[in-house]
């Protein structure tokens, strides 16, 4: 649902523990260090950092405003090009999870 009047974009639980579950395992796998959540009226947004200092790896946006258009979740790479976007968080989160195998299996 779009935000209130006055209110806040926010995660839901389950979106939230999917996006902390890849982390974790990002994390396990030594590849980031730390994250950031920002929420506004219009849009939530998750950034992985590989260390505190850099920019963001990757930005997860949430944008309910986008729902009925392209999608309201969009992945963002380290130089803010748009990997992907889509209407469901488990395939836009797909690019990675590729990545992950490749660090565990290789």
């Amino acid at each position: 649902m779009p935000p209130s009047k006055g209110g806040q974009v926010g995660f839901e639980r389950d979106e939230l523990q999917q996006i902390l579950n890849l982390y974790g395992r990002m994390v396990a796998a030594g590849k980031w260090k730390d994250y950031a959540i920002d929420m506004d009226k219009d849009a939530a947004c998750f950034s992985a950092f590989r260390r505190a200092a850099e920019r963001p790896e990757y930005r997860i946006e949430k944008r309910p405003a986008l729902r009925s258009k392209q999608g309201m979740w969009v992945l963002i790479g380290e130089g803010g090009a748009v990997l992907k976007r889509g209407h469901e968080l488990g395939p836009l989160l797909a690019p990675v999870e590729r990545k992950l195998m490749k660090l565990v299996g290789g």
